[in-house]
């Protein structure tokens, strides 16, 4: 089981030669996916710094705006052949061309190809998750395949999707999952007390903070589930006929997604991974919430309409759920700010990229996607700022890829449609 960051422990390369105190902690990287856009009146930012004002979609991000780098203006040309959620969507981490008729093919998403390289330094190159199932059905010959996976291992693969929490927390922490298997706490119990009679009383500290959350998890995902709450499409039966299975889906779509931060933030507190990619829906997303209150229905959820046709209006319901998928964003960045790795944050040493595939669903609107960075990127990137590339002749998103990938240590010449960064992230 890999540890968080202590400064009295040796980490990441250091050797005998080096300082005591533990070296600069790695950069990481996180995408965060909402599909279908976003109330697009209301997804906006001005100002700088503490100053920076935000629209009421990213409201929920008030308190992290020095670390908050929003984008405008930024698209993909290839993107804009098909005008259809999967010809827009199979390609939003690469720039690559879509292929239909029958045949998948994208392009190798950048996330991958830091995983390939950047990733190989820890047990989990990259740790790729999602909170709705992929969808194998083809809508207007191009396969739904490519609403369903934004992550591509190569240009015909896209990368293997865990939505089960369980099974995500035990590719980080265990070598083999079986339900059999003792809580990873109670198999390294007699380790951690070994170690704690070695360091600082601060990393104590951060040890039983760090082993107390690991906890916290675990039960919650032991219990997640049990609340009964549909989402997605309804079945025809209102009760299973059948006993329910062990680690299964957690069905409070909240839940779900929260448990899936708490494991990327524990992939990252313990160096287990560097980089995942987290699919709150799909393109074309099915799911619905039940747990949200209805404005334009009072007295029920908003569980009247799934996301996808939700998404074709600008109405108070479809803000609503755009805020609680930002909420979720916020929480993860709650996490992240609340772990400090030496002078700076787990926030700080994070560049944690949220995007979708279009800005509004009601028009399949790509002509510039709706992009923000939270963090700083191990101290690369400035925070705090409003870049605005709308009159700009040079706004391929690729742009943005290659500056993320250099400031992991991955320098490229070109990446899908372009061949420079962009200088002011």
């Amino acid at each position: 089981m890999a540890l968080p960051w202590m400064e009295s422990v040796r980490v990441w390369g250091d050797s005998d030669k080096t300082q005591t105190d533990g070296s600069e902690p790695p950069v990481r990287l996180a995408v965060i996916f909402s599909g279908n856009g976003f109330h697009s009146k209301e997804w906006w930012a001005k100002g700088e710094g503490d100053q920076m004002q935000l629209g009421r979609v990213l409201e929920p991000l008030h308190q992290h705006r020095e670390k908050l780098t929003f984008i405008s203006g930024l698209y993909h040309q290839e993107a804009r052949k098909g005008n259809i959620h999967s010809s827009q969507t199979g390609n939003v981490l690469s720039g690559a061309p879509i292929a239909s008729g029958g045949e998948i093919r994208s392009g190798t998403s950048f996330d991958q190809l830091l995983a390939q390289t950047y990733g190989r330094s820890t047990k989990v190159p990259s740790l790729v998750l999602g909170c709705e199932r992929s969808n194998p059905s083809v809508h207007k010959n191009y396969s739904m395949l490519y609403s369903s996976h934004i992550s591509w291992s190569s240009p015909t693969t896209p990368t293997p999707l865990e939505i089960y929490p369980a099974l995500a927390f035990d590719r980080l922490f265990k070598d083999t999952a079986t339900p059999a298997d003792q809580s990873v706490l109670d198999a390294v119990l007699a380790d951690a007390k070994s170690l704690r009679a070695t360091i600082s009383q601060r990393d104590r500290q951060k040890l039983d903070e760090y082993l107390n959350s690991v906890r916290e998890v675990e039960s919650r995902i032991e219990h997640a589930g049990g609340r009964g709450e549909l989402q997605g499409w309804r079945p025809t039966l209102g009760s299973p006929n059948l006993p329910r299975p062990n680690d299964g889906i957690p069905q409070d779509i909240a839940e779900h997604m929260r448990l899936m931060c708490d494991i990327v933030v524990l992939g990252f507190q313990t160096d287990t991974t560097r980089i995942t990619t987290l699919k709150l829906n799909n393109d074309h997303s099915a799911l619905r919430f039940p747990n949200l209150s209805s404005v334009q229905q009072p007295g029920n959820g908003i569980d009247y309409m799934i996301h996808h046709l939700l998404s074709h209006s600008d109405g108070e319901d479809w803000l609503s759920v755009n805020r609680f998928f930002m909420q979720q964003i916020a929480y993860l960045a709650d996490k992240m700010e609340a772990i400090q790795e030496g002078p700076r944050t787990l926030l700080d040493n994070t560049m944690l990229l949220s995007c979708s595939s279009m800005m509004a669903g009601a028009r399949h609107d790509n002509d510039q996607l709706p992009i923000f960075l939270l963090g700083r990127g191990g101290g690369k990137i400035q925070g705090g700022q409003v870049i605005d590339y709308r009159q700009q002749s040079d706004r391929q998103l690729c742009r943005l890829y290659l500056s993320l990938m250099e400031k992991m240590n991955l320098p490229l010449k070109q990446f899908g449609d372009a061949t420079s960064k962009i200088g002011e992230v």
